[in-house]
């Protein structure tokens, strides 16, 4: 049998009845990793962090990590900030309120200076390692350490399950990959037990890969660390403070490998780490399909996000298909296909618009006029927009055409970005009439 259809994971649904008495999900708490700068995914992180970019019209990406929590029976959160995160808190305060007699909570721990250490975070290991006073305090048995900049959907019980049953000191989700893949990821050799035997972040050669290589698996064939690690509470606490480098995928995992106890639980449902412009892009526009694989319409595993009182989308004398139009949204377009259109996007008429992600917006006129900001927010008419991201508050005029008509691979402008092929309309922009690129 393939190392990579192991039946541990083969036939887990989301739904699985999990023994909750034997592993009890309120003795774990769930750290999320929120500082990241997002430089890949550049200019969309100009004005946020990457966790806090909106994702299929209506979440954040962070919500799917915290759902997964939430779903899994987690509800002791951690959120590490750093990097340009008003927008996060924003959210997260708003969206996120616990009942109080649940025990349940969501706390932000943005970097800060402290007498001992007046450095920002330096990595991922090093984060944890500097709200540890926090987390020493917190009476669990275990730390799920997840990212925040990842769209998938996880039920974490099963890893707990397989966490208690091999005494495991620390598991690693894994999931299946190519090539291509794994060398932008740590990659993992394990046993027939799904113990680690060796682990390497971002592999650079073809040297590094070939003892990682799993035949038999269609392709993927090799496991990628999905950067999900459940930790016993004391191996965190002793690695963290014996080992004081940064990061957990390059320095601390390597180093716990070589002492034992590390697992892997392989993940075979779908995960998408965004990354770039290109995949955060594919992700979305993949959203739209009839059949996505990934599924935002399950009502056992709901993607809890901030609430809205709009109303339903208002749809004029256009012709859509397979597209996801939010609330609040005044359509009037002659063509809409295979896009998203976030909440409260104003479409004038005539404009045709393909293969695209319009974010949507918070208001439909700014409350406050802002010098070189738009007064406002609507694409114009009779506009032509394909392979595109729109960000908020964005004003596009009439005629304007954003088709990349030169086939650009990456461009710098004024007004709008290429990154992977792929438009970009920075938030707040104002496209004037006519503008053509």
């Amino acid at each position: 049998m393939s190392l990579l259809t192991t039946p541990h994971v083969k036939t887990t649904p989301l739904t699985q009845t999990i023994n909750l008495h034997t592993h009890r999900t309120d003795r774990v708490a769930s750290i999320i990793l929120g500082g990241g700068e997002g430089v890949r995914l550049f200019p969309l992180t100009l004005s946020r962090c990457k966790p806090a970019i909106p994702v299929g019209g209506r979440y954040r990406l962070i919500d799917f990590s915290i759902s997964n929590s939430l779903n899994s029976g987690y509800q002791k959160i951690f959120i590490l900030t750093q990097f340009l995160s008003s927008s996060l808190h924003q959210h997260i305060f708003r969206t996120y309120q616990f009942d109080p007699f649940s025990g349940g909570f969501i706390e932000l721990l943005p970097a800060e200076q402290k007498p001992h250490k007046k450095t920002w975070y330096q990595g991922t290991a090093d984060a944890v390692r500097q709200s540890l006073e926090c987390f020493i305090e917190t009476p669990v048995d275990y730390f799920l350490i997840l990212s925040g900049d990842q769209l998938y959907n996880m039920d974490f019980r099963p890893m707990l399950q397989f966490a208690h049953e091999n005494d495991a000191d620390l598991v690693v989700a894994s999931h299946p990959v190519n090539a291509k893949d794994a060398s932008r990821m740590g990659i993992l050799k394990v046993n027939q037990d799904f113990q680690i035997k060796d682990f390497c972040e971002k592999p650079k050669t073809q040297e590094e890969l070939d003892p990682f290589y799993l035949p038999n698996a269609e392709g993927k064939n090799y496991l990628g660390s999905m950067g999900i690690y459940l930790f016993k509470r004391e191996v965190l606490f002793d690695l963290l403070l014996a080992d004081s480098r940064e990061d957990f995928g390059k320095h601390l995992i390597p180093t716990k490998v070589k002492e034992g106890g590390v697992y892997t639980y392989i993940h075979h449902g779908y995960w998408e780490d965004i990354g770039t412009i290109g995949s955060f892009y594919e992700a979305n526009i993949a959203l739209t399909q009839v059949n996505p694989h990934f599924n935002c319409y399950d009502e056992t595993y709901p993607i809890y996000t901030s609430r809205s009182y709009l109303p339903g989308a208002k749809i004029s004398n256009s012709q859509i298909n397979h597209s996801i139009i939010c609330e609040g949204s005044i359509v009037e377009a002659s063509s809409i296909s295979n896009t998203i259109l976030g909440p409260r996007s104003v479409i004038k008429k005539g404009a045709i618009i393909r293969d695209s992600y319009v974010m949507g917006n918070e208001f439909y006129t700014p409350p406050v006029q802002i010098k070189n900001r738009p007064s406002t927010l609507s694409i114009g008419k009779d506009c032509v927009i394909e392979h595109a991201i729109i960000d908020k508050y964005v004003n596009i005029g009439d005629g304007v055409q954003l088709i990349n008509k030169d086939r650009l691979t990456t461009y710098d402008g004024e007004h709008v970005f290429i990154r992977d092929g792929v438009i970009i309309v920075p938030r707040g922009a104002d496209l004037p009439d006519g503008f053509i690129i």
